[in-house]
């Protein structure tokens, strides 16, 4: 299987590269920029597969279907961690959110090979995944949480909510109150629930609600430290590649 990287950010895409030797699949090259793209495609025969960033350098990554015509399957690298997500499932296509997990690499290769043997057409519709993400569909998110403790049911608003995190395997919601809650379902569930407006999720481990931050810190490695107004359980560290679209998200 061959296979092509679409990443503007190069240590990522290094990263990925590493992370794909181990499956034992042949990548062919790797690219940093729309143009860069577009030019390779016009004199290159196509791979089976393409790794793709959504937003380089010189702009959004759709625009290399714009300057030619590609017929290899995508799966997607992201940093858009909330709505934008729904794009990719309603259009059948796999997307993996940064910081890659090597699991979730693992089982996107699987989906794809799974859908070549059985010769499922993977169609890409580009026109949608973008009109989605510049203009999400208007939806209703959570507001209020039922949980059981006890023998009682609690009512949580969303605006009590500090964070949601994940620990030894087990999902959780810290409060304002300074509590935790043991949660049914995994964070990967309850990010699909939240209003992003309002939550971000900053690592694989916790998403935080923006008006429980206290503190911003410059850490190591380009990323940030978090300190939220109660929860000092454990360091909240923005990963290096979530920084851009947590600022976004601040405003």
């Amino acid at each position: 299987m061959n296979i092509v990287i679409i990443e503007d950010e190069k240590p990522a895409a290094r990263r990925l590269k590493r992370m794909l030797a181990t499956f034992d699949l042949h990548i062919i090259e790797m690219l940093h920029s729309v143009e860069e793209a577009i030019n390779w495609f016009e004199h290159h025969q196509h791979p089976d597969l393409i790794f793709l960033d959504i937003q380089l350098s010189d702009g959004l990554s759709f625009e290399i279907f714009e300057g030619t015509t590609i017929s290899s399957a995508i799966i997607f690298t992201t940093a858009y961690d909330e709505y934008a997500l729904k794009a990719f499932k309603l259009n059948s296509i796999d997307y993996l959110l940064k910081p890659i997990d090597e699991e979730e690499l693992g089982n996107a290769i699987r989906k794809y090979k799974s859908r070549q043997s059985q010769q499922t057409e993977m169609l890409v519709n580009i026109e949608d995944i973008r009109e989605f993400l510049i203009n999400p569909i208007d939806r209703k998110y959570k507001k209020r949480f039922t949980i059981k403790v006890g023998q009682h049911l609690k009512i949580i608003r969303s605006d009590q909510i500090e964070c949601f995190y994940s620990e030894h395997k087990a999902t959780y919601m810290y409060t304002n109150e300074k509590r935790s809650y043991l949660l049914d379902h995994s964070l990967e569930y309850w990010q699909d629930q939240l209003d992003p407006a309002k939550f971000f999720r900053v690592n694989r481990t916790f998403i935080v609600h923006i008006n429980a931050i206290k503190d911003i810190i410059s850490y190591t490695n380009s990323r940030l430290q978090l300190k939220l107004l109660h929860f000092d359980e454990a360091n909240i560290i923005v990963s290096r590649e979530k920084v851009k679209s947590f600022k976004s998200f601040l405003g």
